[in-house]
């Protein structure tokens, strides 16, 4: 077991606080209770949000130098406990050790990452003198934070979708009140831990567990400068309608597609795309969930891809080395997954791997379709579930992929740079990835989509342009 306080606890100006409440929380996989976590009324979550207020007249002030040398050591603290956030992931959530284990060295990552751009200084020199008007002025523009930012994150990353909202919030000197997933506490508290020991400022971040009405009443709060939301897009859009004038970052919902056409070296690619729709039992936002390929390699395309799959992907006890489809998250999920597949079905769609359950787990599932308005297709499915499809032209996948109400990550295996090309001036998503599954993301790029995916980018120095404003100095030096 990872060594957690003996009970769970909120944090509230580096205080250690009981809740007005609690809940308890289950083992996805085995369905024991494993904590009883306590949650914050609305007073507790205003206290929070006064304390990180009052906090922002010293963080804004500290030197980067600094706010970097903190970063640095919360990414080795973690470092430190590394098999106790592994333990507390694989229990929580039901993620594979293997990729809890990928998880936590990503956190580190991005704790280290952000110390570095915390010692730049964000902003440029002006040109001015270029236009006569200009002439004798000198200026140049700097980005200072914007004060308290509150941050909700989803049950599927809770420790690296935190830490990719904690790190750029400390290394531009803002304050936080961080809102973890209530089936996902654990990991978000067992880092709280570790950023009191790294010496943050009193009240700079905060972590509390409350109820839809809190959050509510939290995102209104004048005092809040920016909401970042990770999580659903009905969710999300909801957040952003209660706060149409504040700074709002979504990195909401997809149903990731790669296309694969004929001229691709497509053998290479189905690992690959196997291990990005099946690993985690497809809960993350960018797992591989269409496939579209075309219609001259489609059947040796699926047969090798169900081979490797019925080989290769291992499902079960999340804590067995080999496994990396362990359970979903809850008994609603896997509710909605069978009535979904059930009704693509029951409209002509055929499993031709996988599709029933083994416990807690759905066993990794291939369906064949052609049918776009199914909810397997056109919704996001959040589940081990991979949708196979042809076309005739690479036109038509295009275009197909283009329709779907998301747009987060899109992959494209091909070897024709123009086919390439065409698909990044063409595809509707946040990112286009050549020869690559859009399961893919390093820590530093700039990480967010498009229409119902949301708005806004993550990544490190991205985060931190939507943490600061921009403030023009201009001299007459005349």
């Amino acid at each position: 077991m990872p060594q957690l306080r003996a009970s769970p606890l909120l944090l509230i100006g580096n205080r250690w606080v009981d809740g007005t409440g609690s809940y308890p929380l289950r083992d996805p996989y085995w369905g024991k209770v494993i904590a009883e976590v306590p949650l914050a009324d609305l007073s507790l979550c205003k206290e929070a949000i006064r304390l990180a207020h009052e906090a922002f007249a010293t963080t804004s002030r500290e030197a980067p130098c600094d706010r970097a040398e903190r970063l640095v050591r919360i990414a080795s603290l973690i470092e430190s406990r590394k098999d106790d956030f592994v333990e507390t992931i694989v229990m929580e959530v039901g993620k594979p050790r293997r990729l809890a284990t990928v998880e936590v060295e990503r956190a580190i990552v991005t704790f280290r990452a952000a110390a570095e751009e915390a010692r730049r200084e964000l902003g440029e020199l002006l040109s001015l003198q270029g236009f006569p008007t200009g002439k004798g002025y000198f200026g140049w523009v700097k980005r200072f934070p914007i004060g308290v930012v509150f941050a909700i994150t989803p049950f599927n990353f809770p420790l690296n979708t935190v830490a990719h909202k904690v790190a750029p919030c400390l290394a531009t000197g803002n304050p936080m009140v961080l809102k973890p997933s209530p089936k996902a506490p654990l990991t978000a508290i067992l880092l709280s831990e570790l950023l009191l020991e790294a010496g943050i400022v009193p009240g700079q971040y905060n972590l509390i567990v409350c109820g839809n009405e809190e959050v509510a009443e939290l995102v209104v709060d004048d005092r809040v400068r920016k909401v970042s939301f990770t999580g659903s897009a009905e969710v999300g859009w909801k957040l952003k309608a209660l706060c149409p004038e504040k700074r709002v970052t979504l990195e909401l919902g997809g149903n990731a597609a790669v296309i694969v056409d004929e001229r691709s070296d497509w053998l290479k690619a189905i690992g690959p795309i196997a291990m990005g729709a099946f690993a985690y039992a497809g809960q993350s936002c960018i797992s591989v969930q269409r496939v579209l390929v075309h219609r001259s390699i489609y059947e040796a395309f699926r047969d090798a891809l169900v081979s490797f799959t019925q080989k290769e992907i291992h499902i079960g006890d999340p804590n067995r080395p080999e496994v990396v489809v362990g359970p979903l998250i809850d008994a609603s999920a896997a509710e909605r997954i069978a009535r979904w597949l059930a009704k693509a079905q029951e409209k002509g769609a055929r499993i031709v791997c996988g599709g029933r359950f083994q416990g807690p787990c759905l066993e990794p599932t291939i369906v064949e379709t052609q049918e776009e308005e199914l909810e397997i297709v056109c919704e996001e499915v959040f589940a081990p579930l991979l949708v196979l499809s042809h076309f005739d032209s690479f036109d038509e996948a295009l275009q197909r992929v283009n329709r779907s109400r998301y747009g987060l990550q899109a992959g494209v295996f091909t070897r024709d740079l123009y086919r390439a090309m065409q698909a990044f001036e063409t595809l509707e998503v946040g990112a286009v990835l050549i020869n690559q599954i859009p399961t893919f993301r390093i820590e530093t790029m700039p990480y967010g989509g498009v229409k119902r995916s949301g708005f806004g980018r993550e990544g490190i120095r991205y985060a931190m342009e939507g943490m600061t404003e921009p403030r023009v100095c201009l001299w007459n030096c005349n």
